[in-house]
């Protein structure tokens, strides 16, 4: 049925079929938009599969190495995203639009290959497997970055706020595939075989991303957004993005809110890298271990995201669905504080994870709807990667220093990141009340 449906224009234009009633009355989805929204869906399934099948293979490199070494890489990791970022905004100033997008999915695909023949037949690969961590920790915030920027750019304000709920929940359902080859066959296949499909799989979305471009004509009617997207450029500066950034209230606080969340984030990584490096021995086990651990935490965010997250947004609005899972944190960490026991600490993350995946990451994505383009495809990409990493580096420094240095448990961080969540929540209802106010054809970022 859905394929039929996502084939017969006619059919979602005049008379919408049972699937198109059921979509619009379950998840607000209008028959036009139906096939776009499917598609899109289809989209950030496949990069969030292929992404689960890296994941695991990254962090049971980790588990390898100590705190220093990892936050050594996590401090590198942010020079390279910065990097990067500076060469995409090059792209974007310089090549066509209908090019950009599809280009940066067939190049990582290009680069998981190489590392793949790369660790063929050498002996010492620690240096390999170190440059491939932080590759593929740069390709983590890249890829769904530039997702979210084309999902800005193919849908309005309006649409964004019922639809971008169930288009998140397409990378849930790629999060609960995705874990499952590593968690399945990493031992039988080695984790070296699962870069190479991981870059098989990054070849789907890109005759996606051409198909829904020319959606946007036919079952949007968007053309109106922004001008010509099958042949234009978009210009300008390729360091715009940076002096954006920095001389922006509303994107400040935006690379404030992500700040704060990767604060939280940093905490429970290093508790994790350091469990499982005291309770399971091979690298292949950790993966499996991890990708299980995946698997579970999406099937929480699927549900959410499928059906709820959007009617939150709609009934309670911005402030109060970007501050929720922030307050929600920082109570759970008040108690793990009172009680740092293993069970509160599984709890925690799961609530976490789930949260910021179903609730607050679609919720964030929203915020750029309310910019003009240049800024989403310059800034974004910016606050998404640079700001995150930056965040990473000062983060895992902090908790060294903090753990190893001044010598505090876990429940004395757990303090301390309760205090941060709370600011995160803060920011987070800022936000959202300065997004209610943004009109998006007077927003004060356009030119």
């Amino acid at each position: 049925m859905a394929i039929y449906l996502l084939m017969d224009t006619k059919m979602n234009k005049k008379q919408p079929n049972l699937l198109s009633r059921f979509m619009k009355t379950a998840s607000q989805i209008e028959s036009n938009e139906l096939r776009s929204v499917l598609l899109a869906f289809a989209l950030v399934f496949t990069l969030m599969a292929a992404w689960y099948i890296l994941r695991p293979v990254r962090d049971a490199m980790a588990s390898e190495w100590t705190d220093t070494e990892v936050s050594f890489l996590w401090n590198i990791n942010f020079l390279v995203s910065v990097f990067a970022v500076a060469i995409y905004g090059f792209a974007v100033s310089k090549v066509k639009f209908k090019y950009l997008v599809p280009g940066v999915y067939g190049f990582f695909a290009a680069s998981f290959v190489a590392f793949y023949f790369g660790v063929s037949g050498v002996e010492d690969r620690v240096l390999i497997d170190k440059i491939f961590y932080v590759w593929v920790s740069v390709f983590s915030l890249f890829h769904i970055s530039v997702f979210w920027s084309f999902m800005s750019d193919l849908f309005t304000k309006e649409q964004s706020n019922r639809l971008f709920a169930f288009i998140a929940a397409g990378s849930s359902a790629g999060a609960l595939i995705g874990p499952l080859i590593p968690a399945l066959f990493a031992d039988d296949l080695g984790t070296d075989t699962l870069m190479l499909i991981a870059a098989v799989v990054l070849i789907f979305p890109i005759g996606i991303v051409l198909y829904l471009e020319r959606l946007k004509v036919v079952d949007l009617h968007n053309e109106v957004v922004h001008a010509d997207l099958s042949a234009a450029k978009i210009g300008g500066n390729p360091f715009a993005g940076f002096k954006m950034f920095v001389t922006n209230p509303y994107l400040l606080a935006i690379g404030a809110f992500i700040l704060l969340y990767t604060a939280i984030g940093s905490f429970v990584y290093f508790e994790q890298k350091n469990l499982l490096a005291q309770f399971i021995e091979t690298r292949a086990e950790r993966t499996e271990v991890l990708a299980m651990v995946d698997w579970v935490v999406n099937i929480l965010t699927f549900a959410i995201g499928m059906f709820a997250t959007g009617r939150i947004v709609e009934r309670f609005g911005m402030a109060v669905t970007l501050s929720l899972v922030p307050f929600v944190i920082a109570a759970g960490l008040l108690v793990l504080a009172f009680a740092p026991l293993l069970t509160v600490v599984l709890v925690l993350q799961v609530v976490r994870r789930a949260g910021n995946y179903a609730i607050t990451r679609p919720s964030r994505e929203m915020l750029f709807t309310a910019v003009d383009r240049e800024t989403r495809f310059k800034a974004k990409p910016v606050i998404d990667i640079a700001v995150y990493r930056g965040g990473d580096a000062v983060s895992s420094i902090a908790f060294a220093g903090l753990t190893d240095g001044v010598g505090l448990g876990l429940g004395a961080m757990a303090a301390v990141g309760a205090g941060i969540a709370a600011l995160w929540g803060v920011v987070g209802r800022y936000l959202g009340r300065m997004f209610t106010r943004m009109d998006i054809q007077k927003a004060p970022l356009k030119e």
